[in-house]
Formats: C-alpha cells, structure tokens, sequence
C-alpha cells in the first residue's frame, strides 16, 4: 500500500515537472515568438525591444530564464505581468483560486450525488419507465450548453421572477467570500452549482447505469444470487462497487479540468471571478507570464487529482494495490 502511494507521488512529481518544462519552451522559445516585441507593442523600434527584453531578462540563456521564472512563481511569487506593469501574478491567482473551487467543489458534490442516484435508479428499473424518464432527462442534460442554462437560470432569478416569493431570496451575481459570510456564499453559489452540475449529472448518471448492468454479466454476480443475497444488496454491495470506479477516475480528470480553468463559462454568466475568467482576460491581452502561470495552476490541479483518484481506486478496489 504505501509503495503504490509513493509510487503514483513520484509520478505527480515528475509530470509536474515536464509540464513546467514543456510550458515554458512553449512561450518563451518557439522559433519565431519574441515575448519582447510583445512586450514593447506594435511598430516598436528596435531599441525599445532590445531594451525591453533587457529589462525582462529575456536575453539571457533560456535555461536562466526558465530558472528564474519557476522561482518568482514558486519560490518568491513576485512574477509580473507583461501587460499590465506591475500587477503580480500569483497574488491574482490566489485571490481567484478560492472562487473557482467554491464553484467546482460544491458543483461536484451536487452531481456526484444526484449522478449516483440516477445511475442506480435508472439500473435497478432497466426497460421500465423510470429508468427510460431518468435517462431521457439525462440526454436532455448532456446536450444543453452550460452557457444557455445558466442563462436562462439567470433570466428566471435575475429578471423575470426575482420579485416574486420563489426567488426573492437570490442576491445579485457575484461572489461573498465564505469567511464574511457562510450563508451569503452559499446562496450566491446555489445557482452556479447547479448550474455547473446539470451536464455532469446526466453524464454520470448515464455512464455508471451502462457501467452497473455489464457488472451484472459477470460470474461473482450471478454467484452472489445463487448464495441467496437479495437483489438490492447484490446491486448496492457489489454491481455498484465495481462500476463506480470508471466514474470515481472520470471525476479526477473533470474535477482537476474545471478547477484548473475549464469552468470559465460559468464564472462569466453569473459574474464569478475565478481561475477561468483570469486566464480568458490573459489570452485575451497575450500575457504570457500569466498565461504560463494558469496553465501550470490548471496541470498541477489535473494531476493532483488523477493521484488522488488513484489513491480512491487503491481504497475501492485492492486489485489495484499489485499494479
């Protein structure tokens, strides 16, 4: 056990790493990119380049270059902007970080549980009308764009019925820190969550009820009923044991996505300043250091959840521990 965890730490270690490596020779050494005639804008003269990538260190050898980029992000966390002179980086990234797992993390919750449900529900009535409802609505969740919903959510609380008993409660968009009020995150975030979690939960839903009923193909199901167990302690104990983990490493690779960025639809339409949003503003303006810099935040999130779902996978299924 604690082999296969050092293992799989040693391996966030080292894709960390080739990220950060990768990333940097992306933006900072592409044969014909020249971050300094960014820098200096359009019809710059030739000294006002030459003394801008002298004042940005960008003619020095590229492995100093990459040294001292990892270490102003990492180390001192003074990395500037390119575009907006001044402006540090990873205090922005600090200050949108909280916002952007507020949002995934309570969205997450929302679909893996309403997920859970549907797909066991859906499984346990399999050609009858609750799992043909069930997987309908699911389809009609997988179709429709995040955008559209959230849309559509906002002109409902926001404009239409905002005044009435039903959503007179719905406090303008944008984000309430937690630590000034718990209640007010909260119910700023309802809506976003559910919003975030209507594509997952069909998606989910869907996948664990095709994941559950080819569970039931295999002999230690059929073996389970022959020793008499009940057909919902066959389906709980072990149909759904063994299909949740498909799902479980799916929710690694989405959750680490969206907090990395991915959710940036949703930060837009209900106003959130998150991860997502800084990193649309930065490609945006081609600020190269901060896009560098959400790039690595969006990959050390991906990668910090694959480690952790493998961890899950290891407590779910011992099999895993001989990998």
């Amino acid at each position: 056990m604690l082999a296969a965890v050092l293992a799989r730490l040693a391996r966030m270690a080292v894709v960390m790493l080739g990220i950060s490596i990768l990333t940097f020779l992306i933006f900072f050494a592409t044969p014909g990119a020249d971050p300094a005639a960014r820098i200096a804008g359009r019809n710059a003269a030739p000294e006002t380049v030459i003394a801008v990538r002298h004042d940005f260190g960008l003619d020095r050898p590229i492995w100093v270059q990459y040294g001292v980029m990892m270490r102003k992000m990492f180390i001192t966390g003074d990395l500037t902007s390119f575009v907006n002179r001044g402006e540090k980086i990873v205090p922005a990234l600090r200050a949108a970080a909280p916002v952007t797992l507020s949002l995934v993390a309570g969205a997450a919750v929302l679909w893996m549980a309403l997920g859970a449900v549907t797909g066991i529900l859906a499984a346990a009535t399999k050609d009858r009308w609750p799992d043909k409802i069930l997987m309908g609505v699911s389809m009609m969740a997988v179709a429709m764009p995040v955008f559209w919903v959230g849309e559509m959510v906002n002109l409902i609380t926001q404009s239409r019925f905002h005044d009435t008993w039903a959503f007179s409660w719905v406090p303008p968009l944008g984000y309430v820190p937690f630590t000034e009020s718990p209640l007010r995150w909260a119910l700023a975030l309802v809506f976003p969550w559910l919003t975030l979690a209507f594509l997952y939960i069909g998606l989910y839903g869907r996948m664990l009820r095709t994941g559950i009923l080819e569970t039931y193909q295999e002999d230690y199901i059929r073996t389970a009923r022959a020793k008499g167990l009940t057909a919902r302690r066959v389906l709980l104990k072990h149909a759904t044991r063994s299909a949740i983990i498909p799902v479980v490493i799916m929710f690694g690779m989405d959750f680490g996505v969206l907090v990395g960025g991915a959710a940036v639809l949703t930060e837009v339409v209900f106003g959130l300043n998150g991860v997502g949003r800084l990193t649309y503003q930065a490609l945006k303006a081609l600020d190269l250091p901060m896009i560098m810099a959400s790039v690595l935040y969006a990959s050390f999130f991906v990668v910090l959840a694959n480690a952790v779902v493998d961890l899950l996978c290891i407590l779910i299924d011992p099999r895993t521990r001989r990998k």
